[in-house]
């Protein structure tokens, strides 16, 4: 299959295949810049541009870009797909989280994704034995209503929490559902969700009610009433699908709904893991996808993926590439600590800059190019440095996309279609 290209900046040097054989490098792309610098114009948009063969996921806060590109992909044989996380009414898919788990194992990867997204555990100095004590119940409710129910969805799980009532019994806890896990059928999953309902079952009262208040919150500030409207969605997005056919998928979320960003967060945790597995599985394919798939990730580092620095680092031999947006390395750090950050800046072959105010970055980009520091603080705006393994640095002109004869064209039918709109 031919390869598509990543443009990176003015001229042929700034040009690059996507061709991993050819090249010997990973997909995977850092882009670093101050917010206002461009770089949802000149990355984004040009891999839209220049997305032929592989399949596609973008995240985006800007919904125009949904309108606007949208009859392209239409028209190069893609499935298009729109996830909205801001108006799930206006989706023509859905993401509920409880469609993709399988086996207790699943139960507890999603467990932990949840449980994990709530940033306070990431800053908290309390003993994790409370966290786990909290995955540990979500783990038993997950469990029960996949055995009880016919049609399960994520929202089953919500109601079951904000049913549940903790009753003190002096010695232990009783809880009002006691007696529905008594009843259930004995297998390997029931043995699995009376395991984590007694490891919560056996907490002193106050530390119950404690386990249950915090799993509460994370959950409430998780699944809003909009995102519970989503799950409700019939139409499941199927991840396999994304890679076993040329798609591109929409996901619109919002940069100032934190709780958008955790559910956005969720949704790439299990995104990984799906397509990863999927790949695994695929052994007549040499254990890769059937189409290479590869993921914009904007404002990538507002909030915390679940093992992200494990799975960047196997991502290439799977076919799957990311695209991550930054406004700083400081800013990558402070989510994922010093150590996960270099691991995820180390897996990715090709870092562009594009001018930060960010002293920390600066000082780095400094000693990469061996300049000096107040070149790179002051470096003008229209200038971008990319750095990719194995070749020297290239200081180059952005690239303008507003010049892109093909951008001209579908930006101008945009308008037109807006007009259109307005007038009726």
């Amino acid at each position: 299959m031919k390869s598509d290209r990543i443009i990176l900046g003015e001229g042929n040097n700034c040009i690059f295949s996507t061709n991993t054989e050819k090249t010997q490098l990973n997909n995977n792309v850092i882009i670093c810049g101050s917010s206002g610098s461009g770089k949802t114009m000149s990355v984004t948009e040009m891999r839209l541009l220049e997305t032929f063969n592989s399949s596609l996921v973008v995240n985006l806060s800007k919904r125009k870009l949904v309108a606007k590109y949208t009859p392209l992909f239409k028209e190069r044989g893609y499935k298009v797909l729109d996830l909205n996380f801001i108006n799930p009414d206006k989706s023509d898919i859905s993401y509920d989280p409880l469609t993709y788990v399988k086996n207790y194992m699943d139960i507890t990867f999603l467990a932990q994704a949840i449980v994990k997204s709530d940033p306070r555990s990431e800053n908290s100095h309390a003993d994790p034995y409370w966290e786990q004590s909290a995955i540990s119940l979500l783990s038993a409710e997950i469990a029960y209503v996949l055995i009880t129910k016919a049609n399960p969805s994520f929202n089953d799980v919500l109601n079951f929490q904000s049913e549940l009532i903790i009753i003190d019994d002096d010695a232990s806890i009783k809880t009002s559902m006691d007696e529905k896990f008594s009843r259930l059928k004995f297998n390997n999953l029931s043995r699995f969700a009376l395991s984590c309902w007694r490891t919560f079952r056996q907490l002193p009262m106050r530390t119950a009610g404690c386990v249950y208040s915090s799993l509460n919150t994370t959950l409430d500030s998780i699944f809003g009433l909009e995102i519970r409207k989503l799950i409700a969605i019939r139409n499941k997005l199927d991840f396999k699908k994304i890679s076993d056919e040329k798609t591109l998928l929409f996901v619109s979320t919002s940069a100032v709904n934190p709780s958008l960003r955790f559910y956005t967060n969720l949704f790439y945790c299990q995104m990984f893991k799906e397509l990863f597995e999927y790949a695994e599985s695929r052994s007549d394919l040499d254990f890769q996808l059937p189409i290479e798939t590869h993921i914009i990730c904007d404002d990538f580092a507002t909030g915390r993926i679940l093992n992200f620095s494990d799975y960047i680092s196997i991502l290439r031999e799977k076919k799957i590439s990311v695209t991550l947006l930054i406004q700083s390395e400081s800013q990558l750090e402070s989510l994922y600590g010093a150590d996960d950050a270099t691991t995820i800046r180390n897996n990715c072959d090709t870092y562009v800059y594009f001018g930060s105010c960010d002293l920390n970055t600066a000082k780095n980009i400094s000693e990469k190019l061996n300049l000096p520091l107040d070149e790179i603080l002051y470096m003008p705006l229209a200038k971008v440095v990319i750095f990719r393994r194995g070749s020297k640095p290239i200081i180059a002109n952005r690239y303008c996309i507003t010049k892109n004869p093909l951008y001209q064209k579908i930006t101008k039918q945009y308008k037109t279609l807006v007009n259109y709109h307005e007038k009726i």
